[in-house]
């Protein structure tokens, strides 16, 4: 593949895509372009299908049919462990952790995969400089530093999440999928979570899932609208604002009435 086309290559492209469940549809045929660095956030009412379509792309559901490409490959299919090799990496809504483990542990069992070690336990992992010291880099990215020694289980909610952010880009992926980073966070925890969102993603692209709108409005360069298991809009902050259709189904504002 030449520079000139690679560059042009969607990192994430979803083609047709669709998902039923017996004879419900969920997903009812969703294209989209995510192209690399970008932001893009998902929004949608409850019931739209949201968390499905990350399903569909991560792995956990194959579709019923369409294509799902990372980097151009197709991913449909694959197993998520097969996904994230490959360079897609996701959060959860509910946090995941290992809570026993320490954050500098739970940090370092993401990046020893990503150097090659796997998980042998016949090496002693304190000799690791390689891993150790990424470790310690990813430490200070999410600021966890002064928290390295505890227990994830005795972090704060605000602290867990950005663990788990840590560790989703402690594997080196380049395409981060976070479903609902900021719920269940206060207004400062969330404007703090946010800035570290941005700064741990520079130069990755980010797909996220979030019900917040500030944020949302804050953080995406584009904006999908997800109604019914489908694509309504995809657009800039500013034009998903004043989309009459996306403030119809979603945003709440009632449709002009008629003289």
């Amino acid at each position: 593949m030449s520079a000139s086309a690679s560059a042009s290559t969607p990192a994430l492209e979803l083609l047709d895509l669709r998902k039923s469940f017996g004879k419900t549809d969920i997903i009812r045929g969703c294209s989209l372009q995510v192209m690399a660095g970008e932001r893009v956030a998902v929004i949608g009412p409850n019931g739209a299908g949201k968390s499905t379509l990350f399903n569909l792309i991560s792995g956990r559901f194959a579709p019923s049919s369409g294509q799902v490409l990372l980097h151009g490959q197709r991913i449909e299919g694959r197993k998520p462990f097969e996904i994230n090799r490959l360079g897609l990496s996701r959060s959860f809504q509910i946090t995941n952790i290992f809570p026993k483990l320490s954050v500098f542990e739970n940090l370092r069992c993401g990046v020893l995969w990503r150097l090659g070690y796997k998980y042998s336990f016949i090496r002693f992992l304190d000799k690791l400089r390689d891993a150790n010291e990424r470790t310690e880099d990813l430490l200070q990215m999410i600021h966890l530093h002064r928290k390295r020694d505890v227990l994830a289980v005795n972090l704060t909610y605000a602290e867990q999440r950005a663990l788990e952010v840590g560790i989703t880009i402690a594997g080196g992926a380049s395409v981060i999928l976070l479903d609902e980073p900021t719920a269940g966070m206060s207004r400062e925890e969330t404007r703090r979570f946010i800035a570290l969102i941005k700064d741990v993603t520079v130069g990755k692209t980010l797909l996220t899932v979030e019900h917040d709108m500030s944020v949302v409005f804050g953080l995406a360069d584009r904006i999908a609208v997800v109604v019914y298991g489908e694509i309504i809009a995809f657009d800039t902050p500013e034009r998903i604002r004043a989309n009459q259709r996306v403030q119809e189904a979603y945003l709440g504002a009632a449709p002009a009435q008629e003289d």
